[in-house]
C-alpha cells in the first residue's frame, strides 16, 4: 500500500474527507526513512512535528537520573508518536523517540496540523478523537500499573499486541512493563 493509502485508510476509520480535502491534508506531510537504532527526537530538542508510522516500530522513552529507561509507548504502523508535551507546550523534549526497527514515517508539523484543523472540521474531530483515545489508553495503563502484578501486565500487553513479542527486544518489553529483563524471563 502507498503511504497515501495507508493514511487515507487510517483516517477513514474515524472521518470522511473528500479526495480534494485528503490530498490537501496529505500535501502537508513529509516522508522520512529511519534506520534501526536511529534517534528521531532526543532529550533537549525542540519538537515541532508528530510522526505517523507507515512501517516499522518506534519507541518513546524516558531515562531517569539513575539511567533507568522507561518505555512509554511502542508505535507500530498507523500509530502516532512524538514528545507531546514538547510539541504542544513548546518545552524542550524530555522524552526520546527512536527506531526499534527500520521505519518509514510521515511527519506533520504542529503549525500545519493546527491550521488544517481550523480549515477542515473533520480533521479537528479526528485529532481530538485520537487525543482522547490516547488519554484513555494512558489511564488504563496507569491503572494496570497500580493494580496488577508484572505477570498480569505482561499478559495484557501480549493479548493486546501479540506481534510485539516478535518485533521488540525483550529488554525493551521489560522496560515497558517496569521490570528487569530477568523478571521478564521468569514470566514467560
Amino acid at each position: 500500500m502507498s503511504p497515501q493509502d495507508i493514511l487515507k485508510t487510517h483516517l477513514a476509520k474515524t472521518i470522511t474527507l473528500t479526495d480534494t480535502e485528503f490530498d490537501y491534508f496529505y500535501s502537508h506531510f513529509k516522508p522520512y526513512s529511519f534506520k534501526k537504532g536511529e534517534s528521531i527526537i532526543s532529550v533537549g530538542d525542540r519538537v515541532d512535528c508528530e510522526y505517523f508510522v507507515l512501517e516499522g516500530c518506534l519507541k518513546t522513552f524516558y531515562v531517569n537520573d539513575e539511567q533507568k529507561m522507561f518505555i512509554l509507548q511502542f508505535a507500530m504502523s498507523t500509530w502516532w508518536a512524538s514528545d507531546f508535551n514538547s510539541l504542544y507546550n513548546g518545552d524542550l523534549a524530555t522524552i526520546g523517540l527512536d527506531c526499534i526497527t527500520d521505519a518509514e514515517v510521515l511527519c506533520l508539523r504542529s503549525e500545519d496540523r493546527e491550521r488544517l484543523c481550523r480549515e477542515i472540521y473533520p480533521l479537528e474531530y479526528f485529532f481530538r478523537w485520537r487525543s482522547n483515545r490516547g488519554y484513555v489508553a494512558s489511564q488504563k495503563r496507569l491503572l494496570s500499573f497500580m493494580n496488577n502484578d508484572a505477570k498480569t501486565r505482561y499478559e495484557e500487553l501480549l493479548a493486546m499486541y501479540p506481534q510485539l513479542y516478535n518485533i521488540v527486544p525483550k529488554q525493551l518489553i521489560a522496560a515497558y512493563l517496569g521490570v528487569s529483563r530477568e523478571t521478564l524471563s521468569r514470566l514467560h
